[in-house]
């Protein structure tokens, strides 16, 4: 998948339970909008959802699943049920929570990755981190990619953006770690996609901006109150 995506945007395409767009055939339609816009790759959510999607477009899925577990605050494809379902819905990556955080059941994420690599050695893997030093353990994992996704988002790095400084989260990952690094989180405009792929970012994921139609009107209307 990493050849397809150099350069070029991959377009996340979620809704989760109690979002108006939540279905399959619904995220299938909103893949085909992005494949028709030039998007090169898709970041879906469900083994449900990558099946339809990859009936309506032969673009590449970085394939996720989001669940809560009561002992852990990770929830992006975090134990090996997860990645077994992201086995059936034949995506050609798997991006699961990379952070230092307590695993469900205690799973440790190099056990994760290994498993992944035993069950499919031709299923790429992507690294979801919040934080550099996550990065620099990402790669000594031997995940194929790191994206940036989870910078602001967890315990310790909660209300950081990935665009403050002129993307310093993003510049200091790209100067520490050698794999490629994908620029993910709160990239809104065209402008700022644009920066990301100029500071060196391998792609970049674009999700809200294009595919939350709710989130979107509501940048609208906040900007009259």
């Amino acid at each position: 998948m990493l050849e397809n995506i150099k350069g070029n945007l991959i377009v996340s395409c979620q809704a989760l339970p109690d979002e108006p767009l939540h279905s399959s055939f619904i995220m299938s339609k909103m893949a085909l909008a992005a494949l028709e816009g030039g998007a090169k790759g898709i970041r879906a959510n469900s083994k449900e959802d990558i099946i339809e999607i990859k009936k309506e477009v032969d673009l590449p899925v970085v394939g996720i699943v989001k669940r809560d577990y009561e002992d852990s605050s990770v929830f992006i494809t975090a134990t090996y049920k997860e990645i077994d379902e992201l086995m059936e819905s034949d995506c050609e990556m798997i991006a699961m929570d990379a952070t230092n955080r307590k695993r469900p059941n205690n799973i440790e994420l190099a056990e994760l990755v290994s498993y992944t690599r035993e069950k499919n050695s031709t299923i790429q893997l992507m690294a979801d981190i919040a934080t550099l030093d996550e990065a620099v353990q990402a790669e000594q994992l031997g995940f194929d990619c790191i994206s940036t996704t989870l910078h602001g988002y967890t315990e310790i790095t909660k209300g950081k953006k990935l665009y403050h400084d002129d993307f310093k989260f993003l510049k200091d990952v790209l100067e520490n770690v050698n794999i490629p690094i994908i620029a993910e989180g709160n990239v809104i405009t065209p402008e700022m996609y644009k920066r990301c792929m100029e500071l060196g970012a391998y792609s970049s994921v674009v999700g809200g901006a294009i595919t939350r139609p709710k989130e979107i009107t509501k940048r609208f209307v906040g900007m009259m109150e």
